[in-house]
């Protein structure tokens, strides 16, 4: 066989190996042979398939033929894209970028300290989780509008594993935990952004984090009825069953119905300017305010009416200044190093999703591309800093994201506004919270909360593949009914089962010739394809591992033998059975186009295949092997084995190479 399509002419011999005779020879068309790929070096084939798994995206191609300061420049921006955008900035942006920055700090603000409150820390530790991070990220970040700080999903997440390994009680070292799993958080995203390991947060899938955020969203929104309700004594546990009993159990005596006026009044109206914004886009900043609104409102309220005295909880205190040097509070040893290494890398790696997902979601409706490993780089950087001055794990949030990009904003700066305004509030104005009702802070995460049950997603899920159904009903009733770990190793364990499924058990399909046409299509999805008499025309939907191999051979001697039964019953009912070619299959055509790989066990299963239908006389043919399946066939001898002439460019050639007299349409 020639290695790149030579002007022999293909068909010269039948599939059965015979001679032709002078006269078919000039009825058949040309047929073009499958080339075979010239020899990759060892060291060029190592250096190709390392660059496509981590280089892809050929990130050095902008360093190409520059000079030696070009290069400094360009990696300098590289690091900080603020340098490279930072040259273009002009009042015009500003304006965007000042607007969009002071609206998403009026809902940041009220937000941390609640979100606080679900990592069992004290509230300024929200705040400075929205002073630090957001900065970093503004020098280091690529996003234009994701914005950053502390979100629910993230933070419920670290204060039920903190938990578990340390009693809220014991404050010092539960906030050192703290900042120990925040390091190893940004370590995680580092790492894995500088080795270009972006890829490995894929595995968890799009249903399965649908199902988790929606499980985590009515976990959290349970756990706020402590607050909305005013109970005092409440379980740490986040279970459904737990909390609802906790909640009717002191129904009789542990309510104050003082703080459910306040929770449920303002959580209506927050609902409703959601509601508002979300039908006029225009009034996008109504949401976006509201929550701010709602706690200048309750705390004027409970500080003329003294309902603090009527057993309205209240935040007491929230510490004033900026963010405390953390460095040394972090366990660098001891048994709660490896416990904050833990907890840190299942923290990073769920915020690490979030903020990837929505980065590339905002990058999409502008138009730009967004460097996911360099988003890794910059998230764990700012995490790691974060720790060291005081701050919790800081991730992207969707909601605070949305509000970002609907009130215009142009570059990063909106973060660095944002985190200025939280610095006012942390200089001068953390002493106004002291009359703040815990009821209304329940009611800001109650509200932001409830956009992450995505009802209409998980309908979409449905209809699409069941099988995602599964995994995002596995993770959402394993947050809401057991707990927010069990949730995520249920997403996680799913993902890979799927992915498993698909390895192991890949599809294949009987082809048939589409009338009218030499194109050969799956039967099932076009029904008025015909079957080629005495050829079976088998595809294979992957590639060929050890993982699949024995099941792919076994699949296809399952269709064959199906199908000489078939063929049996059909000549049996018209009285027709012969002992000639005609009731069995003479030929079995694998259309390989979709098999981008084999490997050994790959190999070996054709060969045991091509044995035991060799025993059955029926001969082996191939179509359209791919460049790395043909230079394999070759290197293995297989190729040679079943003989050249029975590989072919197409199916269509294949079949007038082995039934040259069938009858055309």
């Amino acid at each position: 066989m020639s290695s790149g399509g030579t002007n022999e002419l293909g068909a010269e011999m039948e599939c059965g190996g015979k001679p032709e005779t002078d006269h078919h020879l000039k009825n058949l068309p040309y047929v073009h042979k499958v080339g075979v790929p010239p020899r990759q070096k060892l060291l060029n084939e190592f250096v190709t398939t390392m660059k496509e798994t981590f280089f892809h995206d050929d990130p050095l191609r902008p360093f190409k033929d520059q000079s030696i300061s070009r290069k400094l420049v360009l990696g300098l921006q590289a690091i900080f894209p603020i340098l490279e955008w930072g040259r273009e900035y002009n009042f015009s942006k500003f304006k965007g970028d000042l607007i969009a920055g002071l609206t998403i700090a009026s809902l940041c603000i009220p937000q941390d300290i609640g979100y606080a409150k679900l990592a069992n820390l004290h509230p300024q530790y929200g705040l400075y989780t929205s002073f630090v991070p957001p900065l970093v990220y503004a020098f280091m970040g690529s996003s234009r509008d994701i914005a950053i700080g502390p979100v629910a999903v993230v933070s419920l997440l670290l204060g039920t594993l903190l938990q578990n390994e340390i009693d809220v009680s014991n404050v010092v070292e539960y906030q050192r935990l703290a900042f120990t799993a925040t390091f190893f958080a940004g370590v995680t995203q580092a790492t894995l952004g500088f080795f270009r390991l972006g890829f490995l947060i894929d595995f968890l899938s799009h249903a399965a984090i649908v199902g988790f955020m929606g499980g985590a969203a009515i976990t959290i929104a349970l756990q706020q009825l402590k607050g909305l309700l005013g109970i005092r004594k409440f379980t740490k546990k986040t279970d459904i069953i737990s909390v609802m009993h906790s909640v009717f159990s002191s129904a009789h005596h542990g309510w104050n119905w003082q703080t459910i006026v306040i929770g449920v009044t303002f959580l209506a109206f927050l609902l409703f300017a959601k509601y508002i914004g979300k039908k006029n886009r225009r009034l996008f900043w109504m949401p976006a305010i509201a929550p701010l609104i709602s706690v200048i409102i309750s705390t004027f309220t409970v500080y003329i009416t003294h309902a603090n005295k009527h057993g309205v909880q209240i935040v007491y205190h929230v510490e004033k200044g900026v963010n405390p040097p953390s460095a040394s509070e972090i366990f660098f040893t001891g048994g709660y190093l490896v416990k904050g290494f833990r907890i840190g890398a299942v923290a990073g790696m769920v915020a690490l999703t979030e903020a990837v997902a929505i980065g590339r979601t905002f990058a999409a409706l502008k138009d730009y591309q967004l460097d996911g490993n360099k988003e890794m780089i910059a998230l764990g950087t700012m995490n790691v800093i974060g720790s060291m001055t005081s701050c919790y794990v800081a991730t992207g949030s969707f909601s605070r994201s949305a509000v970002n990009f609907m009130a215009g904003c142009n570059t990063a700066m909106s973060n660095i506004v944002m985190s200025c305004a939280v610095l006012l509030t942390l200089e001068v104005l953390t002493p106004l919270f002291k009359y703040t009702p815990n009821a209304i802070l329940a009611s800001i995460i109650i509200s932001a909360v409830v956009g992450l049950i995505d009802i209409q997603a998980m309908v979409l899920i449905w209809k699409i593949d069941k099988f995602d159904f599964f995994a995002c009903m596995g993770a959402f009733f394993g947050v809401v009914f057991a707990s927010v770990e069990i949730g995520l190793l249920i997403a996680i364990s799913i993902s890979f089962a799927k992915i498993l499924l698909q390895v192991t058990r890949p599809r294949t399909a009987i082809l048939g010739r589409l009338p009218r046409t030499t194109i050969y299509r799956n039967i099932q999805q076009y029904p008025d394809a015909t079957k080629v008499p005495g050829i079976l025309i088998v595809r294979v939907n992957s590639g060929i591992y050890f993982s699949n191999s024995n099941y792919i051979r076994e699949r296809i001697l399952r269709w064959l033998a199906d199908e000489e039964e078939q063929l049996k019953e059909n000549h049996q009912s018209t009285s027709q059975l012969k002992e000639n070619d005609e009731s069995r299959i003479q030929y079995l055509i694998v259309e390989m186009s979709p098999v981008i790989d084999i490997d050994t066990s790959g190999i070996h299963a054709l060969e045991e295949l091509y044995h035991t239908l060799h025993k059955r006389n029926v001969q082996l043919i191939l179509a359209n092997p791919g460049e790395v399946v043909i230079d394999k066939l070759h290197v293995s001898d297989f190729a040679n084995m079943i003989g050249e002439e029975k590989i072919f460019l197409t199916v269509a050639d294949a079949v007038q190479a082995c039934a040259p007299k069938m009858e055309e349409p």
